[in-house]
């Protein structure tokens, strides 16, 4: 299995209603791709970070192989989700790839 971890901060300027709309936008879109991308295992968007945190989201997804992780990076499904509803609003993405 590889799970893949992405955390991002949104743009600066939102109030708190407009990046709870985001945070609720990229949540829904990406989650929604669950069962529609090949070797796509589970994936779930954590909204609701501690005060003690410096990221506004995290991505936690797992699948199959390395081969699906990249297969999920250009599927249109998911460049769709990414280009309308998460790389418009972030300002820092950080990504972490691994094996279990």
């Amino acid at each position: 299995m590889v799970r893949h971890m992405i955390l991002w901060q949104l743009k600066d300027g939102y109030t708190e209603q407009e990046k709870a709309a985001v945070k609720e936008g990229i949540k829904s879109g990406l989650e929604g791709l669950a069962g529609r991308i090949p070797g796509l295992v589970s994936i779930r968007v954590h909204t609701e970070g501690l005060a003690s945190s410096n990221a506004d989201l995290m991505l936690d997804s797992t699948f199959v192989d390395a081969a699906s992780l990249k297969g999920y990076s250009v599927h249109p499904e998911h460049v769709k989700v990414a280009d309308g509803r998460v790389r418009p609003f972030v300002k820092i993405r950080l990504c972490m790839d691994y094996e279990e």
